[in-house]
């Protein structure tokens, strides 16, 4: 009853005692291993870390972890989670020792996971909130940890998760003696996919998710990731060097940047871009400022996306002009990226020896998806029990990804529209693009921005974001500003004033 009258009736005089309740309880960190009981879960160990920093745990050597700085005091409390009986999920929940804003944040990996995210742990302290972690079950980068293990692979795909934010919740009451009033979480990429699986599993489990350019659809989008790679090392010929990415990126320009409207540098509407690269095929021979035909056809497949083959279908989307100057880690490697071959290696074939040049997408495509695609692919658009209980979903995506192809999110954005309708979408789910943007971050356009707190006040106050302040920096100082717009509006020129600052600017279709 303490939770539902401070949501509903006091945020004010409950945040307070939130915060009393806080401070009264920081000399229980000793005391949470010996009174906390959970199920299939010990605590290992609890700490309490003095204010100023902290530094993570690591292998020492001649470049030891940095130390993460501007910390308040907290209590660290470290989990081993076994769901199983071949499951080892490490995890950790941080508790503020004074100030606890009464609310929950868990915060999400890339890729394959296999560590605790301390940084994102600590963002999550520095604003008030209890926060966890978890490595997913196991340690390393990549997914050799898979063959042989289907319980790890489910730990992954989405139990670790699940689990961590039950028995963070636990911990979180015996240490501060109530619940927590509200619990988020974050994540981008691998993170992104994790928030997927939470909203369609678990929707009880967090009541507002934060997903960044979404891995959602990892099975298809490992296919696309050794298309993109084949599409680029199918023959010598084919093989566009990384010097040549730059005069790809200046004719995708040239061709696009000008159609919404403004002359930037950026293409801002990507939807409405048809560029071919054949207008830079070399006349004849081969040079640098041009493609030859057997480049032209690598970049077109690069472009254009992966579909079934059997049915045509698009199973994945391409990536979009503009992204070119980030192809180097899909296409331009001597290796495929491993988020896409470390699946069939270790989870499909479960062989360390498979040589990623034998993929034939025909063979491999039914191989693949005769796997349970769901415990990696969270691709259902129902979430109607999501929505129900009030829960809010901000997804963000940068149009020069070139990991997550950008329209990713907006094919899934589409189907939840046609399985929940559009009112539903409207009150719980929002999609946000920043143009030029790479990765999660990085990238010529306006990549640094605060999208939790306009997801706080959407799931708080009932104020639905319309629209996010992102900035781009040269050397350290900000050279431009720009408001991120929610799918299907895009940011327009005002006309006048610098087109350097958002102010200039508007979200409209």
């Amino acid at each position: 009853m303490k939770t539902i009258a401070c949501a509903a009736f006091a945020f004010l005089v409950c945040g307070t005692a939130y915060a009393q309740k806080s401070s009264a309880e920081a000399g229980a960190c000793d005391r949470v291993a010996a009174t906390l009981k959970l199920a299939n879960a010990k605590v290992t160990a609890t700490h309490m870390v003095v204010a100023g920093h902290f530094v993570p745990p690591g292998t020492t050597g001649a470049t030891p972890p940095k130390a993460i700085m501007d910390l308040p005091a907290f209590c660290r409390v470290e989990f081993t989670l076994t769901p199983s009986s071949d499951s080892d999920i490490r995890s950790e929940v941080w508790l503020p020792a004074s100030g606890w804003n009464g609310k929950f944040q868990q915060v999400g990996n890339g890729a394959f996971a296999g560590s605790i995210q301390y940084g994102a742990l600590a963002d999550a302290l520095r604003r008030g909130y209890a926060a966890a972690s978890t490595d997913t079950g196991h340690s390393g980068t990549g997914a050799a940890w898979a063959a042989g293990h289907p319980e790890k692979v489910i730990d992954f795909g989405y139990r670790a998760v699940h689990e961590t934010a039950v028995q963070s919740k636990a911990t979180i009451t015996n240490f501060y003696g109530m619940a927590p009033r509200l619990s988020y979480f974050t994540g981008c990429s691998g993170g992104g996919r994790m928030g997927f699986q939470e909203a369609q599993r678990f929707p009880a489990d967090f009541d507002a998710i934060l997903a960044g350019a979404p891995a959602y659809d990892r099975v298809n989008e490992s296919l696309a990731f050794m298309m993109k790679f084949k599409a680029t090392h199918e023959s010598p010929d084919s093989m566009i060097p990384p010097s040549k990415y730059p005069t790809i990126h200046r004719a995708a320009l040239d061709a696009c940047d000008a159609q919404d409207g403004l002359k930037d540098g950026l293409i801002g509407d990507p939807l409405s871009c048809h560029f071919d690269p054949k207008v830079i095929e070399c006349k004849t021979g081969d040079a640098s400022t041009c493609l030859t035909t057997a480049q032209v056809e690598a970049a077109r497949k690069i472009y254009a996306g992966t579909k079934n083959p059997k049915t045509g279908e698009l199973i994945f989307p391409g990536l979009e002009p503009g992204s070119e100057l980030n192809w180097t880690a899909v296409s331009g490697g001597d290796v495929p990226l491993d988020v896409g071959s470390d699946v069939f290696k270790y989870v499909l074939f479960q062989d360390p020896a498979w040589d990623p040049r034998t993929f034939d997408l025909a063979k491999d495509y039914d191989r693949i998806h005769k796997l349970d695609t769901q415990d990696f692919s969270p691709t259902s658009a129902d979430l109607t029990s999501f929505a129900a209980r009030g829960g809010k979903l901000l997804i963000y995506q940068g149009w020069g990804d070139p990991n997550v192809s950008p329209r990713s999110p907006l094919m899934y954005y589409d189907r939840l529209v046609k399985t929940i309708g559009q009112k539903q979408v409207d009150d719980s789910v929002r999609l946000f693009y920043a143009p030029g943007m790479g990765h999660c971050g990085g990238g010529e356009g306006p990549n640094v921005f605060d999208a939790l707190t306009p997801l706080e006040q959407w799931r708080e106050q009932g104020k639905a974001p319309t629209s996010i302040l992102a900035t781009h920096s040269t050397n350290g100082k900000v050279d431009r500003t720009r408001p991120l717009c929610p799918y299907p509006q895009f940011a327009k020129y005002k006309g006048s004033g610098s087109i350097d600052k958002a102010e200039n600017f508007v979200c409209a279709q």
